[in-house]
C-alpha cells in the first residue's frame, strides 16, 4: 500500500524524505562573504574546495560562496535561530555598525520585530543578498 507520511513519501519500499542539502551564494568577495556569515552565526570554517568557500550550519546545509562573472541579483536567505544565537548575532551586527531593520520595506532601522511569536531582523551581506533572522517559523 502506497501512502504519504509526515517525513517524505511512503512507498512499499522505503520512505523518500526531502531535505536541503547546499546552495551556490554569489558573492564580490568569496572570502569576505563566508567571514561575514561566519562572524554573524559564530559557525567554523568548512572544508572548502575549488571555486567555492564554505560554511555548514549546524542542521549540516552548504553555504557555498564563488564570485561568478555575472553581475550579481539580490537574493532573500532567512535563517531561523534559537534565541541566545539571535542575541549573539544582533550584538555582533550592531557591534560591527551593520546597518538592520525590524521589516524588509526598511522603515524601521536599528531595530527588531516581534511578529509571528518571536523575534526578527533584516539586513544586507556584502555582495547585497536582503538577509533575515528570525527566532520562530512563519507557520
Amino acid at each position: 500500500m502506497l501512502g504519504l507520511s509526515g517525513a517524505g513519501i511512503l512507498t512499499q519500499e522505503k520512505i523518500i524524505t526531502v531535505s536541503f542539502n547546499h546552495t551556490i551564494i554569489a558573492a564580490k568577495d568569496r572570502h569576505e562573504s563566508a567571514k561575514f556569515y561566519r562572524d554573524i552565526f559564530g559557525l567554523p570554517e568548512a572544508l572548502s574546495w575549488g571555486p567555492f568557500i564554505n560554511i555548514q550550519l549546524d542542521d549540516g546545509v552548504l553555504l557555498q560562496f564563488a564570485e561568478p562573472p555575472v553581475e550579481i541579483q539580490m537574493q532573500h536567505y532567512a535563517f531561523l535561530v534559537d534565541d541566545d544565537r539571535f542575541d549573539r548575532a544582533y550584538t555582533w551586527l550592531q557591534e560591527n555598525g551593520v546597518e538592520h531593520w525590524a521589516d524588509p520595506q526598511r522603515q524601521r532601522p536599528n531595530e527588531t520585530n516581534t511578529e509571528h511569536g518571536g523575534r526578527g531582523v533584516y539586513f544586507m551581506d556584502p555582495a547585497g543578498h536582503g538577509l533575515e533572522i528570525i527566532t520562530r517559523p512563519y507557520f
